[in-house]
Order: structure tokens, then C-alpha cells, then sequence
């Protein structure tokens, strides 16, 4: 897909999270972003807009330079963008190669800044009467690359707009910003520690998400939905080269265009941030096929799944920016309104058959009668601010799994599976037309520890209430099965037409 608004905002948000002392000399760039939308990298965009550098360092230390014939200036080679360009990086490696000649598989992203520009710089440019082009500035996202060889490579200047070519010592380099960033960069050619994560999506706008190991102290991120990927090994040339390892060794995936699209900042155990460089690939495959080798499960997920999984902030917010830039017949529509991957890809239902949802209900009553409720958060999708038991739809688990997980997940409460019994099953819909769900209520006879919020974004209060005074704001099906169950009635139905 060509450069998009999102993809730069995405790119310059990685830059300023290494950087963000330069938040404020970058002001005139956020707002540009804010006011030019997906025109930002277009030359007619006024009075600024983005452009893309390669920054090349030989094996000796030396800094690529040319000499531009229109500003007399020397500087790191690098221009406007192209409408066929379709990520930053390309960008500036199109134009190092057009400018010197130089050949693309001489260069190779210089580790840890694969995605991440090295530096940012904000220019003006004089006005050109002759082309119609007034005062303007340039946005400069400029790229680190390094040269494979010390050897001569080939350089066929663009004689129209370079006049000269040269490379110089980091104390010689023109640009302050470059000249103390390049400084201050370590020897070492190789980075300690490298991550790198595929962000995979389908025609249908779904993303595939990782289910990971719940070992608290022994994974990162467990219980957590997140994208494939890991650290980067010796035998890893690029980062790019680590997640196809990655994808092939914990999914025996294999995927044809893979795509630098941004980072991703996590936390370690530590506190310490690591960048991740993501990668964006198409894959139209069921992951029920796939050979996973590491994590629970993989699943794909419609943008409107995301706010009830637990899944870490950077990586929901990755997956949503990589949304808008798909083409809108690829756009998700929702769990709500349209079958998921895993109902498109089995055979056809017998005539008049409508597929259910099934959901996974605790319901927790302790001994002096009162019960467990949360409350919803005020923006959720479904029974905004009102009361509801414990519940999570069921994923490619069977019921009681989910119900033990999502326990876990929403509010830090271990519950055996020996401890379980189905209770009600409440086969209800919200209104005429919608999908039909299927509501299983389990009790928990006994069960470990408190409930704590653990997904505040989701749920805002748990609250043990007495069953003969429940709060006016009640899920309506929730109440009648709460109702059911202290009567012994196993099975009731709601919101069906008379």
C-alpha cells in the first residue's frame, strides 16, 4: 500500500519515543501531521512536507554526502517521495540509488534503526519562481544505512541535480543533529538485544493474534494476546530475517511480502524499553492448520474484537493505525455483524441454519448469598455502564476454559476445573435480527483469591450484591439467569418474539 498518514505518524511516534526531547523542535511537523492528513509526503503539500534521506556509513566510519547543484549544499542524498513508494525506508533507498547510483544490495539497514529514522531534520527551501514553487520546508526522515564493503562500489551520480559525491569523517558531517547523533553511536555494528514481530492480516481486515503461555516470571506478556515474533539470533543477517525465522519455527509459517511497517515499545520485567520492529504481511490461511510450536493458540481477530482481549496497549493501538490505511472493502465490520474467519472457513450451514455465538457466565455467589457483578466500562461496545456477571465469549477453547481464563484475565480469580458446574443456559438475543447467543452459566463451588480489576478498560468495579436487592442497571438476561439459577431452573430464553 502507498505511503499513508499512519504509517508516517506511526514512524515519526517511534522516532520521538527515542527521542523525545525533540518533541518540541518538532512541533511544525505534528501539526503538519495533524492538518495534511495522507497529503503530508506530497510535494504540493504547503508550507511543509515530508521527505525521506539515506544517512550511509562505509565500514571505515565515513559518512555518505552530495552536492546538491540547486542549493550549492552538501548533504546527505535524499528527496521527495513517490506515489508508488510504499514505506519510508524504500523511499530513501530510491532515492540514494537514483542520486549516487549506487546499488541497493550494497546497503543494508543499519540494526536496531530498521524502521526508526536515525535522525529528523526540518529545513526550509527557497522559493523557485521558475517552477511555480514558493518558500516551503522539508520534513527530512532520514534513514541509517551501512555499506557491506570497503571496496569502491559503483557511483553514477545524477548529473541533473547532484554535482558531486563525497564521503566524509563523522566530524566533518554537515548536519549538527546527524553529527552528534553519529557521535555518540556505539562501535559496535551489532546490537546486544533485537525484536522483531509480524503484524498479519487477511482480505477480510482481521489480524492474527498469538495466545502466549500463562508462566508469570517465565514469558514475556503471559496470558496475552500478541503478535508472532521473537529476538534476534546470530545467524540473523536483518531483522527481517528474524521474524521469518520466528514465523517458521513457532507456526511453520511462510509468508511472501513482508513489509517494514513500524515499532512497538514494550517493557520487560526490568522496566526496561525495547523497540520491536514490525513487519506487515497478507496471509488468507486458517491458523487451525499451522504447527504451533510456542503459546496456546492462534486466532484471527476483527478490529471490533480487540477491546475484549487482553492484549497489551502498543500492540492494539499497531493493529488499529495498520487498519486505517487498508482498503475499506477490507475493512473489519465486527464480530457483531458478520461471520468470524473460523465460520467463513467451514462448509456450508444446512438451509436456515444460523450460527450462535456461545459465551462463558461465572456466576459467583459466596456464603452469605450475595453474588459477583461488574460493572461495564461507560465506552464498551456492549451494556455500557451497567452491571454484569463475569463473562467472555468462548475462542477455540471449549467452554469451560474460557470461563477459567477469562477469570484469570478480568479479575486474578483461580478456579479449578473440578470446581465447575454448568448451572443455566440462557438462549437469548438483544433485538429482532441479531445473532443468537447461547449464555452458559457456570457456578465456581470454590475458588482462590479476590476480584481485582485487571482490565480497567473493560470492567471498572466488582461488587458482591445481595440477590434480593440486584442494581436497577442489569444486563436484563443477566438477571433473569440469576433468577433461574436460585430457582433450579436449568435452561431459559430471552429477548426471542412471542
Amino acid at each position: 500500500m502507498p505511503l499513508s498518514h499512519d504509517h508516517i505518524h506511526t514512524t515519526v511516534d517511534a522516532y520521538l519515543a527515542r527521542h523525545p526531547h525533540e518533541r518540541k523542535q518538532l512541533g511544525t511537523l505534528l501539526d503538519a501531521l495533524d492538518r495534511a492528513g495522507d497529503e503530508i509526503a506530497s510535494r504540493s503539500t504547503l508550507p511543509g512536507h515530508v521527505t525521506c534521506g539515506a544517512i550511509v556509513v562505509d565500514p571505515l566510519g565515513r559518512v555518505l554526502h552530495v552536492v546538491h547543484l540547486a542549493s550549492g549544499k552538501v548533504l546527505a542524498p535524499g528527496g521527495h517521495t513517490e506515489p508508488a513508494d510504499e514505506f519510508l525506508p524504500a523511499a530513501a533507498l530510491r532515492e540514494l540509488h537514483k542520486e549516487t547510483g549506487i546499488p541497493l544490495q550494497a546497503v543494508a539497514p543499519w540494526p536496531g534503526y530498521e524502521t526508526v529514522p536515525f535522525d529528523v531534520d526540518i529545513h526550509d527551501i527557497d522559493a523557485h519562481p521558475g517552477k511555480g514553487e514558493p518558500g516551503h520546508r522539508h520534513f527530512a526522515l532520514r534513514f541509517l544505512f551501512r555499506l557491506h564493503t570497503a571496496a569502491e562500489v559503483p557511483v553514477v551520480r545524477q548529473e541533473e541535480q547532484v554535482g558531486g559525491i563525497e564521503w566524509r569523517p563523522v566530524d566533518k558531517v554537515t548536519s549538527p543533529s546527524l553529527r552528534e547523533k553519529l557521535l555518540k553511536l556505539p562501535p559496535a555494528t551489532e546490537p546486544e538485544t533485537a525484536n522483531a514481530s509480524a503484524l498479519i492480516y487477511n482480505d477480510r481486515g482481521e489480524y492474527l493474534l498469538h495466545l502466549r503461555d500463562y508462566f508469570p516470571g517465565r514469558i514475556w506478556e503471559p496470558g496475552m494476546w500478541s503478535l508472532l515474533g521473537g529476538g534476534r539470533e546470530p545467524q540473523d543477517v536483518t531483522l527481517e530475517h528474524t521474524v521469518r525465522r520466528e514465523l517458521a519455527e513457532e507456526a511453520g509459517l511462510h509468508i511472501a511480502d513482508l513489509t517494514p511497517f513500524g515499532t512497538e515499545y514494550a517493557r520487560d520485567d526490568a522496566g526496561t524499553s525495547l523497540p520491536i520492529a514490525v513487519y506487515a504481511g497478507r496471509w488468507n490461511g486458517d491458523p487451525r492448520e499451522l504447527r504451533l510450536t510456542e503459546g496456546v493458540m492462534l486466532a484471527w481477530f476483527a478490529l471490533d474484537d480487540l477491546h475484549r482481549l487482553r492484549i497489551a496497549p502498543t500492540t492494539s493501538d499497531l493493529v488499529r493505525r495498520h487498519a486505517t490505511g487498508l482498503p475499506a472493502s477490507a475493512a473489519s465490520t465486527g464480530s457483531q455483524s458478520r461471520p468470524s474467519s473460523h465460520e467463513e472457513s467451514c462448509p456450508a450451514s444446512p438451509h436456515g441454519t444460523v450460527l450462535n455465538v456461545v459465551g462463558a457466565h461465572l456466576y459467583l455467589e459466596r456464603s452469605d448469598g450475595t453474588v459477583l457483578l461488574g460493572l461495564r466500562h461507560p465506552d464498551s461496545a456492549f451494556a455500557p455502564s451497567t452491571w454484569h456477571v463475569l463473562a467472555g465469549h468462548c475462542e477455540q477453547e471449549n467452554a469451560i476454559t474460557c470461563l477459567l481464563r477469562e477469570a484469570r484475565e478480568e479479575a486474578g480469580l483461580h478456579i479449578e476445573r473440578q470446581d465447575v458446574e454448568l448451572v443455566h443456559v440462557v438462549h437469548h438475543i438483544d433485538k429482532a435480527g441479531d445473532r443468537p447467543r447461547m449464555g452458559l452459566f457456570f457456578r465456581a463451588r470454590t475458588w482462590r483469591g479476590e476480584p481485582e480489576l485487571r482490565e480497567p478498560d473493560k470492567c471498572t468495579q466488582w461488587k458482591f450484591w445481595d440477590s434480593a436487592a440486584l442494581p436497577d442497571n442489569l444486563v436484563s438476561y443477566t438477571r433473569q439467569a440469576i433468577a433461574m439459577i436460585q430457582n433450579g431452573v436449568l435452561y431459559s430464553e430471552s429477548g426471542w418474539p412471542a
